[in-house]
C-alpha cells in the first residue's frame, strides 16, 4: 500500500486551497488506476475545508468506478469528528453527482 501524508504534498496544516487538492488528486489518481491501494494520511493537518476535499476526493469518482475508489482509498488520522463529517458529505455528494451528471448539469444550466 502506497502512503501519502497529505502535509507533505501541500506543505502546511492547512488545507485549505484547491490547487493544493489537485497537487494530491494528481498523485492518487494513477496509483488507483493502476490498481494500488492507497493510504491518504491526514497526520498534522488542522484545517480542511470541503473545496480541498472536493478535488483531492471527490472528483476521483468522476473518472474511477465507485467500488474502485472506496476499495482502494483508506483515508487516515482524520481525528476531528467535523472532518470525518465533511469527508463523508463531500463523497456522498460526489457519488451522487456523477451517478447522475447530465440530470444535474441539465438543471444547473436552467436556472443559472
Amino acid at each position: 500500500m502506497k502512503t501519502i501524508k497529505t502535509i507533505d504534498t501541500v506543505g502546511d496544516v492547512f488545507c485549505v486551497c484547491t490547487d493544493d487538492g489537485q497537487k494530491l488528486y494528481d498523485i492518487i489518481y494513477p496509483s488507483l488506476k493502476n490498481g494500488d491501494k492507497v493510504e491518504l494520511s491526514f497526520e498534522g493537518i488542522d484545517l480542511i475545508i470541503p473545496a480541498f476535499l472536493n478535488t483531492a476526493i471527490g472528483q476521483l469518482y468522476g473518472v474511477l468506478p465507485t467500488n474502485v475508489v472506496d476499495n482502494q482509498l483508506k483515508i487516515t488520522n482524520l481525528y476531528d469528528i467535523d472532518d470525518q463529517k465533511m469527508l463523508e458529505y463531500v463523497v456522498d455528494n460526489a457519488k451522487r453527482y456523477f451517478s447522475n451528471r447530465e440530470i444535474f448539469d441539465k438543471v444547473l444550466t436552467e436556472y443559472i
